[in-house]
């Protein structure tokens, strides 16, 4: 069995991202991806996500902060909300009247959540488009936003408290660190 990894090449991810809005126009499949990637949240919390979760259907913003109890461990989220997101949220909502505060915003059939499995087929065909044909799966979109946010120099033990990993020794294999990422580090410390 292959283990999931974050997508590293950024041309790559940036095609990625953009496939259900360029390529084949999904506007649910896009909010999916951006929500995965700039959120950091496990698939499942994702697809439980509603739209008051997000979206103040009153004043007919969308929210600064997302608030939720995390499945996984019972821990409480609290993730502000960045341009990427705020924009794709805003693109749904533009294209339809003030959704109700209690449905899902991945919604599958009726109004019950999407599931898990429809999840990973909108990732995987995202996913070969652009070559990226194995180890692609929903989990890569939480490794992705570690990734990249330790390519930028977050340190890695705030990362863990966004994860809300018990250990850092499962940070690390979040961040997928591979040999490439060693031998910079090996080149550029010329003592």
């Amino acid at each position: 069995m292959s283990t999931t990894e974050p997508i590293r090449n950024k041309c790559k991810l940036e095609k990625f991202r953009n496939y259900y809005m360029n390529v084949s126009p999904n506007e649910r499949n896009y909010l999916l991806i951006i929500t995965g990637l700039n959120t950091a949240l496990r698939i499942s919390d994702i697809l439980s996500l509603k739209w008051g979760d997000i979206y103040d259907c009153t004043t007919h913003t969308v929210k600064s902060r997302i608030k939720l109890k995390e499945k996984k461990t019972g821990k409480t989220a609290n993730i502000a909300v960045n341009r990427s997101l705020r924009d794709a949220i805003k693109n749904v909502v533009s294209d339809c009247s003030a959704p109700d505060p209690e449905s899902y915003i991945f919604t599958g059939r009726g109004n019950n959540p999407m599931n898990r499995s429809t999840a990973y087929r909108i990732v995987k065909r995202a996913a070969n488009y652009v070559g990226l044909t194995s180890d692609v799966s929903c989990h890569s979109l939480r490794k992705t936003f570690g990734y990249f946010a330790w390519k930028r120099g977050v340190q890695p033990a705030i990362l863990m408290s966004i994860y809300n990993h018990s250990s850092f020794a499962i940070t690390k294999r979040y961040l997928g660190i591979d040999q490439d990422d060693k031998d910079k580090v090996y080149l550029k410390n010329n003592l």
